[in-house]
């Protein structure tokens, strides 16, 4: 019996983790170099999410059959991130909010999973 998730639902994981990383990268960046310390919150929820978003990645890669418990933590944290980046006007941190988003989405497809990706043990 195969308990594999198919290959397009990893890759649009895999992508929406992505695009969060990077724009999680990028808001808390710009946070830290604005010098507004009412962006110090949004700046340190940004690199919990940059963290988490590629350790997620790694995990889906590698077809961990605990990816379950990453991208449920992973959505998680995309969540409490994006709610505080909607918070704010700047274009930081409206895009990171909307990757966020799509990627607490696709986390949460596979959120509590208990299985083998393709090519995974």
């Amino acid at each position: 019996m195969n308990t594999a998730m198919p290959i397009d639902d990893v890759s649009a994981c895999l992508a929406a983790c992505l695009a969060a990383l990077q724009h999680s990268q990028e808001c808390a960046n710009a946070s830290i170099r604005s010098g507004d310390r009412t962006l110090e919150a949004c700046a340190l929820l940004s690199l919990d999410c940059a963290a988490i978003c590629e350790t997620t990645i790694g995990v889906l890669a590698r077809g961990s059959a605990h990816h379950g418990d990453f991208c449920a933590l992973c959505e998680h944290i995309c969540r409490v991130c994006a709610q505080e980046c909607e918070q704010h006007q700047h274009a930081h941190c409206q895009r990171c909010a909307a990757a966020c988003r799509e990627c607490e989405r696709a986390c949460a497809v596979h959120a509590g999973e208990r299985h083998s990706l393709p090519g995974g043990h």
